[in-house]
């Protein structure tokens, strides 16, 4: 039995002996064998894959699979068949329905074959992407309450490129490959999540994911989606967090270009402007165009780019409703907008301006000018009533706090405790605002700013918006050292978590509690205090004689 199924070479007959003598069973030379054949086979079946007629490579790979498939359940065996199916562009369907049927086989399989069942079974292709969606989600809000606060390295400070290095992106572009299917199902996935949760997280994945494939140049996708150029070039201007001229013109010219009849793609396109870093990008590029209409003494209804600005902001903005409701068109931009709004926004930039230059000439018989401390009512109305208009009142007040600016800043903090659906409240503009706010660290010491700060704006809210209460409490551990004593103390009592506060706040108050247990005197320096007060006798030094 042995020297029929044994290995048949004449000269191997003699040299078997010598590994007996050195105690080597028969098993282990077999085995030896058997894994180098298979190395071999994997390397042929892989070659084949790339030679000859494409028709006949293919057959011959069917054949071995015929052949080899009623083994696929040995160990041993199933990494070839797993090897020949991988190399089939289409396996045949009934050796798919038995890989998807027996759970260890389709964990075996490669990401090749998985491909071609999650093409036909979206309800298994949800199961695997939901995992890695979640995981996305949880990423962001990580680094949006993450415990280092800078003004340097915020949620918007990595690149594009960097971003889309991230470990989920890249797994589910694995995952998609150049399948068109399920790259639809994965943004079909994304829509339906941003329409249930409102999270603008999700529009951010939707355009990684496409960069992603356009930075591996798959063309069999980059090619039929219709926002690829305008998230191309879009992407870029949020690398450089500024659109400029020749690239406003160019997204211009795809809005402008959206045909009748494909209206659709404006849900798309609203989607990609969605996007946080989008929003960001936009939001800065007006601050700053508004900032340069002032030097020039110019009207922003008189600035084509801006109006540009506005028209994608708004477009993004609008993206839940647009998509809620399936009417794709353009939002209607507000005049008062662009004719009330941004010149009272420009207005308080020259007020600024003014109080400045006041200050520098020489006082007169009145006395200093005070620094105008009311808002325009309007203001107010706008913040609560114009989704645009607040994230642009927004985005300018984390302009002056990045400046410095703590007399605008306290002069407009009190039109933020109402605002349109709270984005006053919102974690992205919390972690801007929290990590400007480091640059103002010396005027946490004055009873004023503290309590226009906490009383007038965190606390109105607190009780009721869990992440308020965390972003205040991450801004105290970074910042508690420069607050009053007695204003932090009463703060830590306003600040204590109630029963239905969850883990986290909680987590963050106990470590509060313990780095100003640290910071408090020991008892025993307290009663050495009074003896250091003691008048001590007046020594002549050798310098006074």
């Amino acid at each position: 039995w042995q020297t029929e199924n044994g290995v048949l070479l004449p000269s191997l007959q003699s040299a078997l002996p010598f590994l007996d003598l050195h105690g080597t069973p028969r098993l282990e030379f077999h085995q030896s064998v058997f894994d180098e054949l298979r190395e071999k086979l994997l390397e042929r079946v892989s070659a084949i894959a790339l030679e000859g007629k494409v028709e006949e490579r293919y057959k011959k790979l069917e054949d071995l699979l015929e052949k080899s498939f009623s083994l696929v359940k040995m160990p041993s065996i199933q990494p070839v068949v797993m090897c020949v199916m991988k190399h089939l562009p289409k396996v045949p369907e009934k050796k798919l329905k038995l890989v998807m049927a027996d759970k260890d086989l389709y964990k075996a399989c490669a990401v090749e074959v998985k491909r071609q069942i999650w093409q036909d079974n979206q309800a298994l292709f949800g199961d695997e992407v939901s995992p890695l969606l979640k995981q996305y989600i949880l990423e962001k809000e990580n680094i949006l309450f993450s415990n280092d606060i800078s003004v340097l390295h915020n949620f918007f400070s990595p690149s594009p490129k960097t971003r889309r290095q991230g470990e989920v992106v890249q797994k589910l572009t694995q995952m998609i490959g150049k399948n068109v299917k399920l790259y639809d199902m994965v943004l079909q996935f994304l829509r339906t999540l941003f329409l249930r949760t409102r999270n603008v997280h999700y529009c951010t994945l939707r355009a990684e994911l496409l960069m992603s494939l356009h930075d591996l140049e798959i063309s069999e996708i980059c090619n039929v989606d219709p926002c690829h150029k305008f998230t191309w070039c879009l992407d870029a201007c949020i690398r450089e967090k500024f659109v400029d001229n020749k690239r406003a013109r160019e997204l211009q010219g795809f809005l402008d270009g959206v045909k009748k009849g494909q209206e659709q793609v404006l849900g798309d396109l609203s989607m990609i402007l969605c996007d946080p870093f989008a929003i960001n990008t936009l939001a800065l590029s007006t601050i700053r165009h508004l900032q340069d209409l002032i030097a020039q003494d110019t009207l922003p209804r008189e600035s084509p780019d801006l109006l540009l600005l506005l028209r994608m902001l708004s477009l993004g903005q609008g993206a839940w409703d647009m998509i809620d409701s399936q009417v794709f068109k353009e939002p209607k931009m507000e005049a008062e907008l662009i004719t009330k709004f941004l010149p009272m926004l420009m207005s308080f930039v020259v007020d600024d301006h003014t109080f400045n230059v006041d200050q520098k000439l020489p006082s007169e018989e009145k006395g200093p000018i005070p620094y105008p401390s009311t808002i325009p009512e309007a203001f107010t109305k706008f913040l609560q009533e114009n989704r645009i208009a607040c994230e642009i009142g927004l985005y300018y007040i984390l302009h002056i706090t990045k400046q410095r600016n703590k007399n605008t800043f306290l002069r407009l903090l009190p039109a933020l405790v109402e605002t349109f659906s709270d984005l006053a409240f919102s974690d992205i503009f919390l972690h801007l605002l929290t990590g400007n706010l480091t640059l103002l660290g010396d005027e946490f010491a004055l009873e004023e700013f503290c309590t226009s700060l906490f009383d007038g704006f965190f606390l109105t809210a607190c009780s009721r918006k869990e992440n308020v209460h965390r972003h205040v409490l991450r801004l105290l551990l970074h910042l508690h050292h420069k607050v009053a004593p007695a204003k932090l103390e009463s703060l830590q009592k306003a600040l204590e978590p109630t029963k239905q506060s969850g883990e986290a706040v909680k987590e963050l108050y106990n470590q509060l509690t313990e780095k100003l247990e640290l910071r408090k005197p020991s008892p025993a320096e307290v009663t050495e205090t009074p003896s250091m007060e003691l008048p001590l006798p007046t020594v002549p030094t050798p310098a006074s004689r």
